[in-house]
């Protein structure tokens, strides 16, 4: 459970409630949302509570139903991660797609058309695999950046609250300055009507989005690339372990001599370094990133126009992140300290 989801909607329609019951959900209660980030001990990803694929995506369906009470497009907002992979990204690392992060997605219409669970509530509701297996067709759920959508709101406001950034209270004033417009190309698109939230919205996403692409999280992510890549390899894992959870993942790890030497490495990395080149004998990486940023739009007199062309602290927040320079090796350095 998260509070979250009661600022997200006054009650909880059942429709979303019957779903939660389906394995394939269940699941995701085991599959974190930051990426295997957390299992280091960098400080950057000590988290005050844990933030899962399972919370994020009931917040992402309860979202879309708070702005369009249309059943298809809210089940399709939960059930939009219901392919993702343990570790997440690390996975599209693995595929070479970490800069467009869509090779995980090809599961989900099958997934949700062999879910017994699934299809016994998408049949009593009148709809098919085919209403719900696509979040991309709905807009509210999901649109193409910089634009908001509830996908990009709930992970925005999930690492507010996980990362101690804003108080529920400070959460819910951000929330409930939302409403619905049509955008610049007449599509609907989530938008402020105070121009302060948008900006104090828009300053919290870019700072979320800077841990996305800090040094630390990017080693991180190719690191646990690289050691699932060597255990299937190896035959420790199969490709088909990496759609059960994180538990059962580590379990196998850890059975094997090298791997598990490799993943206490891992969990005890806390300090990281950058050099222009490579260095020898250790592990050492290039790793860019895809830059990944929201520019809401504000209703200003009855017309809804981007935070960043009516502020220019908004405007220069956004163009610093986009200037972002990954052009730099990275490694850890020192004596690392493991968490307790």
């Amino acid at each position: 459970m998260s509070p979250l989801w009661y600022i997200y909607n006054d009650g909880f329609p059942d429709f979303l409630a019957e779903l939660l019951e389906a394995e394939e959900l269940q699941r995701l209660k085991k599959v974190g949302m930051h990426c295997g980030c957390e299992y280091s001990s960098f400080p950057l990803f000590r988290f005050s509570s844990p933030y899962t694929r399972w919370i994020h995506s009931v917040g992402a369906g309860l979202i879309v139903w708070h702005f369009t009470f249309d059943v298809k497009q809210s089940i399709a907002g939960l059930l939009h991660d219901i392919a993702t992979p343990v570790f997440a990204h690390v996975v599209d690392f693995m595929k070479g797609d970490h800069l467009k992060q869509e090779s995980t997605e090809e599961y989900t219409h099958k997934l949700i058309e062999e879910s017994e669970g699934i299809q016994k509530v998408l049949h009593k509701y009148g709809l098919s695999t085919e209403d719900v297996a696509d979040y991309h067709r709905y807009p509210i759920a999901d649109n193409d950046s910089p634009g908001l959508s509830a996908d990009r709101l709930e992970y925005t406001l999930g690492n507010f609250y996980c990362r101690e950034k804003k108080s529920p209270g400070e959460i819910r004033r951000i929330y409930r300055n939302l409403t619905t417009v049509l955008n610049e190309e007449g599509i609907p698109e989530l938008a402020f009507t105070s121009s302060e939230e948008a900006l104090t919205f828009t300053l919290g996403s870019l700072d979320n989005s800077r841990m996305f692409t800090a040094d630390e999280d990017r080693f991180c992510m190719q690191y646990l690339a690289d050691l699932l890549r060597k255990a299937v390899e190896w035959g420790i894992l199969s490709e088909s372990d990496l759609y059960t959870t994180e538990e059962q993942v580590l379990d196998k790890l850890l059975q094997d001599e090298r791997t598990a030497g490799l993943w206490k490495e891992y969990t005890c990395f806390s300090q990281i370094r950058s050099s222009a080149e490579p260095v020898e004998g250790i592990y050492c990486v290039n790793v860019p990133s895809k830059l990944r940023y929201i520019d809401p739009l504000v209703v200003q007199e009855g017309i809804p126009v981007r935070i960043s062309k009516i502020c220019t602290k908004a405007a220069e927040a956004v163009r610093e992140y986009l200037h972002t320079d990954f052009d730099r090796w990275i490694s850890v350095s020192g004596e690392q300290e493991c968490k307790q």
